[in-house]
């Protein structure tokens, strides 16, 4: 996944940063809560038809969700609520986003780029939804074509490229390819549980 390639590669210039922000006295926490705050800048700036400037500002959400978690590990602060807040608030970022985005073309009166973007935030919360619906079950699934990394970075080049109409295609059907995946893959995963299983004795 292109999330873990960008932790893997990445680390060596987020880790000094986060330390540096922790030493001012910043919580992940409130780091996380920021990132919300700046998402919901740019949905307004996209509503109000500024898509490049919200191309450059969601490149910005994007280090607050980056350095939330670096923050949590370097700091020692890491804990079952902050990655309960950061997952939860990071559905509303993106959702948000998506908003400004619907009410751009909803004024703009383009009622595919409309129902695209309906399809891309339903494929959005239900590829998190069917990862954490697996690991309930206590399976681990970050399978899939287009997780929220890759759907950032879509998103960022549409806006800041001008092609968001045409981007809108990939992200609603890739996104909705994804949870198709991840079923599957929990599907293969749970049958082998159970064929493995033992027989009970009579």
């Amino acid at each position: 996944m292109l999330s873990e390639w960008l932790r893997h590669h990445t680390n060596w210039l987020v880790e000094p940063i986060a330390r540096a922000i922790g030493r001012l006295g910043i919580s992940p926490n409130w780091m996380t809560a920021l990132g919300l705050v700046v998402n919901m800048a740019v949905a307004l700036l996209i509503a109000r038809g500024y898509l490049r400037v919200g191309g450059v500002l969601t490149i910005l959400a994007s280090l607050f969700d980056a350095f939330d978690g670096a923050l949590a590990r370097v700091s020692g602060q890491t804990s079952s609520f902050g990655a309960f807040l950061d997952s939860t608030l990071d559905r509303f970022s993106e959702a948000v986003v998506y908003l400004g985005l619907l009410l751009y073309y909803a004024q703009q009166g383009q009622r595919m780029e409309m129902i695209l973007i309906y399809a891309t935030i339903v494929g959005s919360l239900m590829v998190s939804y069917a990862r954490a619906r697996a690991e309930g079950l206590g399976l681990q699934c970050k399978v899939g074509l287009l997780t929220r990394a890759e759907r950032i970075c879509l998103l960022i080049i549409g806006l800041m490229a001008g092609i968001m109409p045409w981007m809108l295609w990939p992200l609603a059907v890739l996104t909705n390819v994804t949870v198709a995946q991840r079923v599957v893959y929990v599907w293969h995963l749970t049958r082998r549980m159970e064929q493995r299983a033992p027989v009970g004795l009579e």
